[in-house]
């Protein structure tokens, strides 16, 4: 049975995180306190979901920091 390719997470905490509060990358990257290049960077599929920034993520959305690492890890499965 072929699977579906998943979204790169990045893309889903641009779609389902910050479009829904109307927050733009450099006023989501102060509440993560990251760098907006950073975040940039995971929001456009250009880098991977660190241990970190799942931390991050999870304490500013919800969800667990497994979750966010679950997603990345099904993404590179998918690769």
């Amino acid at each position: 049975m072929a699977m579906k390719n998943p979204a790169h997470p990045g893309v889903i905490v641009r779609e389902d995180c910050m479009r829904p509060l109307n927050l733009s990358v450099t006023e989501c990257a102060e509440i993560l306190g990251v760098t907006r290049q950073m975040l940039s960077n995971l929001v456009n599929a250009k880098t991977s979901v660190s241990i970190e920034m799942a931390y991050r993520l999870s304490k500013a959305f919800g969800s667990t920091p497994k979750t966010r690492l679950g997603m990345q890890l099904a993404f590179d499965l998918a690769q």
